[in-house]
């Protein structure tokens, strides 16, 4: 029995862009965690709460695509963001099919809570500046590529 080891390459783990890709997501989330435990915040609602911070109110369609979310993880993330006041969702006025996400004072508040997070998480990264940019750049690009 003749056996090609090289047939079967793609399907090592050590050949994998996934991998990396998905095992350093999973570490630098969890960088996260004690300083969104502070806040009493999920990774999740961390990331919706950034998009709050900027646009202030923004239907709940428009917010699941800047976080690459679906309608049913991103529900109850924004049930429980309203649950702890940060956030109100309102049918629009304009189209009633349409559900309104809007910041409220309490979730504004809370940015300022926030704001080290991002310089903290960075101090663990140890990239340059340079090489940040680097990948962010190809990190979008890929995610470009496979949408």
């Amino acid at each position: 029995m003749n056996c090609n080891n090289e047939k079967y390459d793609s399907l090592k783990l050590g050949n994998q862009l996934c991998f990396p890709l998905y095992a350093c997501s999973k570490e630098i989330i969890r960088k996260y965690k004690p300083f969104l435990d502070e806040l009493d915040l999920t990774y999740t609602q961390y990331i919706t709460m950034m998009v709050m911070w900027e646009k202030k109110s923004v239907n709940v369609k428009m917010l699941g695509e800047c976080l690459f979310l679906d309608s049913g993880t991103l529900t109850p993330v924004l049930k429980k963001l309203e649950s702890k006041g940060y956030i109100t969702r309102e049918r629009s006025e304009k189209d009633e099919r349409n559900l309104v996400v809007s910041i409220t004072d309490s979730g504004m508040k809370l940015r300022d809570k926030a704001v080290t997070i991002p310089s903290k998480v960075g101090s663990c990264v140890k990239l340059t500046e340079e090489e940040a940019k680097v990948l962010y750049n190809l990190l979008h690009k890929i995610i470009s590529n496979v949408r």
